[in-house]
């Protein structure tokens, strides 16, 4: 194998599939990435069981057709630092990878490409077509709610589900919800599927920004995403997801009507109290107290007191009910909003924040902690 690349080429291509190498494995070959070639197109492949991410780096100069595997840490490390120009790659007869660029001269050792996983075949029986930043946006926002308990790994990934032509994701983790939507431009058949959040967090990772198209296609126990050059194989998550529309609260007591960074300010400050306990570890919640045109958002722990007041516009009975603040934070921050709505059901009730608009696509809900003099 013998070629010449761009350094620019070669490092997106990297910068893709070096997030499915294997970190923590007794395999050293899933600790490797596989280097093919065919014609003038060099095939990049990180494959660690679990999630497989391949790369096809177009028109590039390949003077022999061959195949490799080497270190996947390593050889992007010293790419990532060569000049910026172009890069000779090639095996020599003593089978090592030979990187040449300018005045710089590395050779690796190599394993046996035979040796390396195949990525699985998907034979895709639902799939649908979605933007680029559409998708990203639809992860960002749900993708923080997911459990990272591996006592109930199917919370540890994400709800991809279409109904009436309506892509839904949704995350929970046992203390709140975060539920997106999406109508799709073109007619797909209703199906269901739980992508690791693992898998997510990566592709968010390699998604753009643009009104470039994404193809989701899904199989039995795999999921297929194709972005551009690069496809991205996943197993899906195994068991009955949360049937999340029965446990959202259709009715609310008590709403908020309030100015999304205001209240934010106010969260991110009270924060710092509640997060400073002198027992490690320990998080105190904060209050939340409706009254009429107003919300008051207090902390007392060891550490000292914290109280934020807010005039806002109000709806239905007072309230006081006790809150985690991060979780608060983790929903203000991901939403666009200028305004939202908070409604309260009880005390002991979730709370439930949407937008003002009939028409919202996303809700968030949140469990309330029951505070010490309850």
């Amino acid at each position: 194998m013998k070629l010449i690349c761009e350094k620019e080429k070669i490092l997106k291509a990297l910068n893709s599939v070096t997030k499915a190498v294997a970190v923590r494995t007794t395999m050293p070959i899933l600790e490797g990435i596989l280097i093919q070639t065919n014609d003038n197109d060099i095939r990049l492949t990180c494959y660690d069981l679990e999630l497989g991410i391949e790369y096809v780096i177009k028109d590039c100069n390949v003077q022999e057709q061959g195949a490799t595997v080497v270190n996947a840490i390593m050889f992007s490390e010293i790419i990532r630092k060569l000049p910026d120009t172009e890069i000779k790659i090639e095996v020599n007869d003593k089978n090592l990878l030979v990187i040449e660029c300018e005045g710089s001269l590395y050779k690796l050792a190599t394993m046996n490409p035979e040796d390396f996983p195949e990525l699985p075949e998907i034979n895709v029986e639902n799939s649908i077509e979605i933007e680029q930043n559409t998708l990203k946006d639809m992860i960002r926002k749900t993708i923080f709610a997911i459990s990272t308990e591996e006592n109930r790994p199917i919370f540890t990934g994400c709800l991809f589900e279409v109904k009436s032509n309506k892509l839904n994701v949704v995350a929970v983790d046992g203390f709140r919800l975060a539920w997106k939507s999406k109508f799709l431009q073109t007619k797909t058949n209703d199906f269901s599927a739980v992508i690791p959040g693992r898998t997510l967090t990566e592709i968010n990772k390699i998604l753009s920004d643009s009104f470039d198209i994404v193809k989701i296609g899904i199989a039995k126990n795999q999921a297929l995403f194709e972005i551009e050059n690069c496809k991205i194989v996943t197993r899906l998550l195994d068991g009955e997801f949360l049937n999340y529309a029965s446990v959202l609260p259709s009715k609310w007591e008590t709403r908020v009507r309030v100015n999304r960074s205001i209240i934010l300010n106010c969260f991110e400050r009270i924060s710092l109290i509640s997060a400073s306990s002198i027992e490690k570890e320990k998080k105190y919640p904060v209050k939340i107290t409706v009254e009429v045109g107003k919300i008051t958002i207090s902390c007392t722990n060891q550490t000292g007191d914290a109280k934020e007041e807010l005039y806002v516009t109000t709806e239905g009975k007072d309230l006081e009910a006790g809150f985690n603040p991060k979780y608060f934070l983790d929903v203000l921050r991901s939403i666009d909003d200028e305004e939202v709505f908070i409604d309260f059901g009880t005390s002991i009730s979730p709370c439930i924040i949407r937008s003002v608009e009939e028409t919202g696509d996303y809700k968030y809900m949140i469990l309330p902690i029951r505070l010490k003099n309850d």
